[in-house]
């Protein structure tokens, strides 16, 4: 493999038939599942952004859907069951690979507690949220509330 110029970048291409690689974005969902007008948040125990706070959320399978892999991130990262409720956006930034579509959800059932890649959990206002992980975390929370918010 060597770099080449190709549609304006930088690619691998193999040096010996020429096929270009094309490196696709990695897709995450995550969800603001509100209770009380508060929004449920995680403190992660791994990195990026360990000990830090983000919205329940995480990479998505290849094959998955989108809303699917948002509610089984929720699960997994604090036992609650959630209902999707609407999209609230997809956010990306130049240079970060990481395409993140934000979910607006409820909860079915359950009672929030830390899953493996997360040391605590809880539920946050607007006005008081901990020090996140994630900028574009809290530009999701700042469209939920535009449209609306409390919505479930």
């Amino acid at each position: 493999m060597a770099l080449r110029w190709v549609h304006n970048a930088e690619r691998p291409a193999c040096s010996r038939c020429g096929r270009v690689i094309y490196y696709g974005p990695k897709l995450a969902a995550a969800v603001i599942v509100e209770r009380g007008g508060k929004a449920l948040m995680v403190r992660r125990a791994i990195e990026p952004g360990v000990g830090l706070w983000s919205l329940p959320g995480g990479y998505v399978d290849r094959g998955e859907a989108l809303e699917e892999a948002a509610a089984r991130e929720v699960l997994e990262e604090t036992g609650v069951t959630v209902e999707i409720l609407g999209l609230v956006g997809a956010f990306s930034e130049r240079g970060n690979p990481v395409v993140l579509a934000v979910y607006h959800g409820r909860v079915v059932s359950g009672e929030a507690a830390p899953g493996q890649e997360v040391s605590e959990v809880g539920f946050f206002s607007p006005g008081g949220l901990p020090e996140l992980a994630f900028p574009r975390d809290a530009v999701a929370l700042e469209r939920w509330l535009r449209g609306g918010g409390s919505q479930a």
